[in-house]
């Protein structure tokens, strides 16, 4: 049976969640899915969450994709196939979807449906030994094209090409050559530096933060809905509490402090 768990706290208005499957290397159980889509249903009306890490347990792996003890029972088919695809895509596109911006930190593997996780996340830092992997063609497995969608738009077509035709390693200091990851750093280094940029990011204006990132998935296909709600919530920001008070911490030289208001 499946085993595996979705750790999750709140402080300081970051989210951290950890992908607790360790005997596993983090593979990504149906309740671990669920969990995941249940998370993001619940941020959308969460006001103190500002940004969210997502990470695996440890330093091994960031994921070493789905679980594969679900396959007998969720997966031994077609039927069965398309509907453990749709509880993956809906999980992602809900991640994708959560208002504020999620980062992936990885340490080690990130493979199969653990890169499709990363790839739903609006950053991804990176220890300088981790790796990424797609091993679909290695299984004969088809690749849900919303997920390759989903890949190409974070790690680029040409580093999607070369995941899937070769179904090899692609090592991070690669994938930062690529674009794939925003930052990187020592293993020892990284959780620090991943601190740094969820701590940097909590520290500003909310509505701002949301409005981006509705602006930025719009003008990267998540269509005219996502448009016109980051239009509603940039004219909410430039009247908001928080944009006087920008103004006002600018004037004083001293740091704002944002409430979301």
């Amino acid at each position: 049976m499946a085993a595996g768990d979705v750790s999750i706290s709140v402080e300081g208005g970051i989210a951290r969640l950890v992908l607790t499957n360790p005997e596993r290397r983090n593979a990504i159980s149906s309740a671990m899915w669920r969990a995941l889509s249940a998370f993001a249903a619940e941020a959308v009306g969460r006001s103190d969450i500002r940004v969210a890490l997502l990470r695996g347990e440890g330093t091994l792996a960031f994921s070493g994709g789905a679980d594969i003890s679900d396959f007998s029972a969720a997966r031994s088919d077609a039927s069965g196939a398309q509907s453990y695809d749709e509880l993956v895509e809906s999980a992602c596109a809900a991640i994708e979807a959560i208002p504020f911006p999620v980062v992936a930190l990885v340490h080690g593997a990130c493979v199969g449906a653990g890169a499709a996780l990363a790839a739903s996340c609006d950053l991804r830092i990176a220890a300088d030994n981790g790796f990424f992997a797609i091993p679909a063609a290695r299984l004969g497995l088809g690749y849900d094209p919303r997920g390759v969608a989903r890949l190409v738009r974070a790690y680029g077509a040409q580093t999607v090409r070369q995941l899937f035709y070769g179904a090899e390693r692609l090592d991070a200091r690669r994938a930062f050559e690529l674009g794939a990851l925003d930052h990187m750093a020592a293993p020892d280094e990284v959780d620090a530096l991943a601190d740094r940029v969820v701590s940097r990011i909590a520290e500003n204006a909310p509505l701002t933060l949301r409005a981006a990132k509705l602006s930025i998935r719009a003008a990267t296909g998540a269509g005219g809905q996502a448009a016109a709600e980051a239009r509603r919530l940039t004219i909410l920001a430039n009247g908001s509490a928080d944009y006087r008070e920008g103004r006002l911490a600018f004037a004083e030289k001293r740091a704002p402090r944002f409430t979301g208001a």
